[in-house]
């Protein structure tokens, strides 16, 4: 939106409109943002004592114990200016990426803050964290669903012919999507 009206008296700026361009260089702005911000929201963190800590009960863990919590704050600093930098904002998926984005950040950090004032590993109850995920999913499903482009149709891979409409069964599905894959993540790293 800044440059691309130029292009109109300097040519160069027409690789402003293509998106590979956008993307690499969104990639390079969240790489040098959190290169540049990564340490000293780290040394933040040791200041304010947000520190991990681990159940008494995983052994194997105890080396992580003191680790900074709430690493997703640099993610989030590096990740929603670049995209707010070169994204096309006029394009509501662009908008709808964010509020899944910062809805699930805003429920990771809750959980988070929580286990830095209790001083345990016990953040939320799971049932609060998933209310807060499905709450955060649902309206983003909800919100995708009122585009006039978007369908309910599903495309299975590999099979071109297998496209059932799952009409009103969409929403279910797609939020288990979102939830299931934000906490297959979190499952993963073997803290939570």
């Amino acid at each position: 939106h800044l440059l691309v009206p130029l292009a109109a008296q300097f040519t160069l700026f027409n690789v402003f409109r293509y998106i590979t361009f956008r993307s690499v260089y969104a990639l390079l702005t969240a790489l040098i943002i959190s290169v540049l911000l990564g340490p000293k929201i780290i040394e933040w963190l040791k200041a304010l004592r947000c520190r991990q800590h681990i159940l008494e009960e995983v052994a194997c863990h105890q080396a992580k114990e003191g680790t900074p919590t709430m690493g997703g704050l640099i993610i989030g600093a590096a990740l929603v200016p670049s995209v707010l930098l070169w994204a096309d904002l006029t394009n509501v998926y662009i908008w709808l990426t964010l509020l899944v984005f910062v809805g699930f950040g805003a429920v990771g950090f809750w959980d988070d803050y929580t286990k830095v004032v209790k001083k345990q590993n016990k953040g939320i109850s799971p049932r609060a964290k998933l209310a807060g995920q499905l709450l955060v999913a649902g309206a983003a499903i909800t919100l995708l669903l009122f585009q006039p482009a978007y369908s309910t149709v599903l495309s299975v891979p590999f099979f071109k012919h297998i496209q059932p409409n799952l009409g009103l069964f969409y929403v279910p599905f797609a939020v288990l999507v979102l939830v299931g894959a934000s906490n297959a993540v979190n499952l993963t790293d073997g803290l939570d």
